[in-house]
């Protein structure tokens, strides 16, 4: 952790932790971008998901410009969004607690037996993360896990089970960030600024790039969102999900 409130320290604080997916994380990526190549290959979808910050790792590998069209980002909103529940259903802020929703978002998401998950926890210990990952295993799909060891080696999960998503994933990604994830300590204790957000949407892109070599090596020409902002790109993009049609999702939300 760095030892002084600074922004310079926080920079010296991601740098350490990019080092840290450099040079011990790549064989982890490259594993789990062959598992996401081979699936893509053969018509598989990505499926995406993680609850609370770690979302934004999801939204890194599903629906965005300059990545794969075949992935579809999964949230436990969807119970609301797709399943037509209530949308008090999630206003304990401690939803993601629950494993009950991680059964209701898999089975709002139709995966197909070939489908690859990608599923991000900071912990690595709340209830639906670890759901999701018990459930993708048990039928069958391969998972990958983008967690911090650091912080789920030192937690008591809170899954029935007593597992962590690193225990249920064939391949795991450790993000590097902290227990508690914040890095610049406070004076009267406690700490400030995040750097898992950063190291995942870091892994994310890593592993976008990986997926496209390989499928490329393949002799696959891999459908990528262009940016909806530039001209052409509504055009192609509705082409290229097209293509997927009834098997991925695209939300505003």
């Amino acid at each position: 952790m760095s030892t002084t409130l600074s922004s310079a320290s926080y920079l010296d604080a991601v740098r350490t932790m990019t080092a840290h997916i450099v040079d011990t994380q790549t064989p982890a990526i490259a594993a789990a971008a062959d598992l996401i190549a081979a699936s893509l290959a053969d018509g598989g979808v990505l499926q995406a998901f993680g609850s609370g910050h770690s979302e934004a790792a999801s939204m890194e590998l599903a629906g965005r410009a300059g990545g794969l069209v075949a992935t579809n980002k999964l949230a436990l909103r969807d119970v609301i969004l797709y399943g037509g529940e209530p949308a008090d259903t999630l206003a304990d802020p401690f939803a993601e607690r629950d494993p009950a929703l991680a059964r209701r978002v898999y089975d709002l998401a139709r995966a197909e037996p070939g489908d690859v998950f990608v599923i991000t926890s900071q912990s690595g210990g709340n209830g639906s993360v670890v759901e999701m990952a018990r459930i993708a295993r048990e039928q069958g799909h391969p998972v990958v896990a983008i967690t911090s060891l650091p912080h789920s080696t030192g937690i008591v999960s809170r899954h029935p089970s007593g597992r962590r998503l690193f225990e249920l994933a064939d391949v795991v990604i450790d993000n590097g960030a902290p227990h508690g994830d914040a890095v610049l300590p406070l004076p009267d204790g406690g700490a400030v600024c995040a750097v898992s957000s950063v190291a995942n949407a870091l892994i994310a892109q890593l592993i976008t790039a990986e997926v496209v070599i390989r499928l490329l090596a393949k002799g696959i020409d891999p459908d990528v969102y262009l940016s909806m902002n530039v001209a052409g790109g509504d055009t192609r993009n509705a082409a290229a999900e097209a293509r997927y049609a009834g098997r991925i999702r695209r939300s505003a939300s």
